[in-house]
């Protein structure tokens, strides 16, 4: 990153956050530039509109994180949303007054350039349709500073599934990168069967996963199982990012799945959102809490 060496980024990731390097070998020479260095910033499951418990902040929950990114100096290239932006409801005036609502509190982040993509809360119950009208496609693709990055939408089908016509795309949008590229993908549930028995997985996501597989620089972010989690299959990375409103127990550590429990002692504990710093060889993930402790 410029105006800021890598003393000073360790100097300011040390707010209480977890630094996870992942190695990915820098493929073409184009690379070489450290004017190609970036970071941007993770943040997902806000479920805005969500009440009650566990979390008795559920309403300042987004506004904080808000403003702990925007206190980030630098400033991130760009921030993404990895899904269920809003909480779910029957009603659909009342998801679009959420959407809105949403839209305009991401409207007070200092960085402007923002991605975004739905969870099943915003898009499941009505196949994205109302997710659409705010914020357009729900997958697409993007380069940035030598990044190709590809935003897939496993949750508009109520069934938890890409979809042919969209998985057909993917191949489309893959065709046009060499073996070596970099390529971020961006997603709401986990692409590989996590914990299928938690909707912790997507149905065909072994076919986008194969897809992938020829390309050698490939790490995935999603979000939707509230937890900081890492995975590989094969040269894969897969990043689970923290939520914003609850944190949800380990993969099959408890017999049913339920929220975490609030801990007053400790307010906003798992909790947090992420900093991605794009290398020249590696992607440094720094997890940061909504408030200081």
């Amino acid at each position: 990153m410029q105006g800021i060496d890598r003393r000073q980024f360790l100097k300011v990731a040390g707010l209480g956050g977890l630094v996870f390097a992942s190695g990915l070998a820098r493929g073409a020479e184009t690379y070489a530039s450290g004017a190609d260095e970036f970071f941007f910033v993770q943040l997902s499951d806000t479920h805005w509109g969500f009440q009650g418990a566990p979390n008795p902040d559920a309403a300042g929950t987004l506004p904080k994180a808000i403003a702990a990114v925007n206190a980030l100096d630098p400033q991130p290239d760009f921030i993404v949303f990895t899904g269920d932006l809003t909480h779910t409801t029957d009603d659909g005036a009342e998801r679009r007054r959420r959407l809105t609502q949403f839209k305009e509190l991401i409207s007070g982040l200092r960085t402007k350039e923002i991605r975004l993509m739905p969870g099943e809360h915003d898009a499941s119950l009505d196949n994205g349709e109302a997710y659409r009208e705010f914020f357009g496609p729900t997958h697409y693709s993007f380069a940035h500073k030598g990044v190709h990055f590809i935003a897939l939408d496993n949750v508009s089908d109520p069934a938890g599934r890409i979809g042919d016509e969209q998985l057909a795309w993917l191949a489309a949008d893959l065709a046009k990168q060499p073996r070596d590229s970099r390529i971020v993908v961006l997603t709401h549930r986990p692409l590989f069967p996590l914990y299928p028995q938690w909707d912790w997985a997507t149905k065909d996501g072994e076919q986008a996963i194969a897809a992938l597989m020829p390309y050698q620089n490939v790490t995935v972010f999603y979000g939707h199982i509230h937890q900081e989690h890492h995975f590989k299959t094969a040269h894969i990375e897969h990043h689970a990012a923290r939520s914003l409103i609850f944190p949800q127990p380990a993969p099959g550590s408890v017999p049913k799945r339920a929220p975490v429990a609030w801990d007053p002692a400790q307010p906003y504990r798992g909790l947090g959102f992420r900093r991605v710093e794009a290398e020249p060889k590696e992607y440094k993930l720094t997890e940061l809490p909504v408030l200081k402790a």
